[in-house]
């Protein structure tokens, strides 16, 4: 019995990579939407909860070992079995975030590691979870403490690194490129004094702000104090320079 169980669930594990595969490369093609994606998760039927079990039991086992290299590519692997699971999503952002940043022994390969985070969750998990405040929660997050504040020794260069990816999408009006929507960052302008998003703490307001409306009893306390902590870290401004708000469409 226990012979064919592991039969059983190394199959899945094969499928699960073979339609990952898939997935990946639809989701690599431009224009390509969620619904394309669900076709190909959807052919895995009953397997894909037992190759999701399979593949979370080896990514506990990988972080319990500290071997954080192999787990970015299990946990890659997970996202393609449960898109729709914003447990997912975090846990593969916190372990690029936290987990594989400090591992670089040169401080400015820490930055592609964070910055790849925030683009999972922004661009990926809300993709396919576009009401998930949980993800707007852990987005919001990494702004107001990995990357705004001064969580480790590489944050003052994290903060240059964002002001860089601000001030260019600023120069070509392109904020979608960076998932906002310029009437609501003037909403919050009007609101919490921002005049400079190149100030990560602007980005941590935002994303709490857009997970509140639909955030359940617990999220609501956190992203508010999301908010309250940015707001107060946002007012230090560490050498920032107010920035010009963004142009209408």
């Amino acid at each position: 019995m226990k012979r064919r169980l592991c039969v059983a669930a190394a199959v899945a594990a094969l499928l699960a990579a073979g339609a990952a595969g898939q997935l990946l490369l639809a989701r690599q093609r431009p224009g390509t939407s969620p619904v394309v994606g669900e076709s190909v998760v959807a052919a895995l039927g009953g397997l894909r909860t037992l190759a999701a079990e399979v593949v979370w039991f080896r990514a506990d086992r990988l972080q319990d070992e500290g071997r954080f290299g192999e787990l970015v590519q299990l946990t890659r692997l997970l996202t393609f079995l449960e898109p729709h699971e914003p447990e997912v999503w975090n846990y593969s952002a916190w372990n690029l975030a936290y987990n594989i940043s400090v591992r670089m022994p040169r401080e400015k390969d820490r930055w592609p590691w964070v910055h790849e985070a925030v683009r999972l969750l922004r661009d990926e998990g809300l993709r396919w979870n576009p009401h998930s405040a949980k993800i707007c929660r852990e987005l919001a997050f990494i702004f107001e403490l990995k990357i705004g504040a001064n969580y480790d020794t590489a944050s003052p260069m994290y903060r240059e690194e964002w002001r860089k990816v601000v001030e260019d999408v600023a120069a070509r009006n392109a904020w979608a490129e960076i998932g906002m929507d310029p009437e609501e960052m003037r909403r919050l302008e009007r609101l919490h004094g921002i005049d400079d998003w190149g100030n990560p703490q602007a980005s941590a307001i935002y994303w709490a702000t857009h997970g509140l409306a639909t955030a359940d009893e617990d999220d609501v306390c956190f992203l508010k104090e999301t908010i309250r902590q940015s707001k107060v870290l946002y007012s230090k401004k560490p050498g920032a320079a107010p920035r010009k708000s963004p142009k209408g469409r």
